[in-house]
């Protein structure tokens, strides 16, 4: 394997001062402040992971894989609430993303472990930990996109949905055509990966196999086993906070209640 030096990685953030500077000539210099934060953030965030893993691999107890997973988790629900434009008020604002990630991605993961991979032990933190990770990270950006589609539209199409209740029509059925879009916006970003995959894009995994010297045949194995995995926990959390978020809009009365968004 290759290993990068500390001199590769300044030449590399010498580009992100390129695209800061690029922003500026094109009058978007209020974009910097968030590339520089996220920035930071990946430089930080990721150096922590280096150090816990390492610690973690020493380690392999079921408690701390636990307690790690549990923070992944958490954070996730977090980033899913805070990347809507209308998020739902109160504790359901980060509990519906929250409980969607944990009902799809946790028990998926779970499954790789106990009956696909078949670690031995299945806690085994070089398996659990970087396949919950990939798992959240589509999870939460499917769920993410199908709830900030769903409020949006609800918001922007009130008086239509209104209108409807009016005509005697359910909940289920005044807001079914804007449930269907979300779902699908949400499921946009995997269909589209796993279109382009092998064809137009080495997806991430496949290529650090490779990249540490697995055989290309074994790498693409793991590689369409992660595909499935993943698709199939973004679509299932994100249907799922889709149907609770479109519940939340209404009360017992069948009332459009769009005073619980922000």
């Amino acid at each position: 394997m290759i290993h990068l030096s500390w001199l590769d990685l300044t030449l590399a953030a010498s580009l992100l001062v390129l695209l800061m500077l690029l922003c500026v000539v094109l009058g978007l210099a209020a974009m910097n402040r968030r590339i520089l934060i996220a920035a930071i953030r990946t430089v930080v965030q990721l150096l922590a992971l280096a150090w816990v893993l390492k610690w973690l691999f020493a380690q392999a107890t079921p408690g701390w894989v636990a307690l790690i997973a549990s923070v992944m988790m958490l954070a996730a629900g977090y980033e899913v609430m805070g990347r809507q434009q209308r998020r739902f008020r109160g504790w359901w604002g980060y509990g519906m993303g929250a409980g969607a990630i944990f009902s799809s991605s946790f028990v998926i993961t779970l499954f790789t472990l106990l009956v696909l991979i078949q670690a031995d032990p299945w806690y085994m933190p070089q398996y659990a930990i970087p396949l919950l990770g990939m798992q959240l990270g589509n999870t939460m950006n499917g769920i993410s996109l199908g709830l900030d589609r769903l409020t949006q539209s609800a918001w922007q199409q009130k008086e239509v949905i209104e209108a409807r209740l009016m005509l005697g029509q359910s909940w289920h059925e005044t807001i079914a055509d804007i449930r269907r879009d979300s779902i699908r916006t949400g499921l946009i970003p995997i269909v589209n990966a796993m279109a382009a995959a092998g064809l137009i894009t080495l997806p991430g995994m496949m290529t650090g196999q490779i990249l540490a010297g697995s055989p290309p045949l074994e790498a693409v194995k793991y590689q369409i086993l992660i595909m499935f995995l993943i698709a199939t926990g973004t679509g299932f959390g994100t249907v799922l906070a889709v149907f609770l978020g479109a519940k939340r809009l209404f009360d017992e009365r069948e009332r459009l209640c769009l005073h619980r968004l922000k």
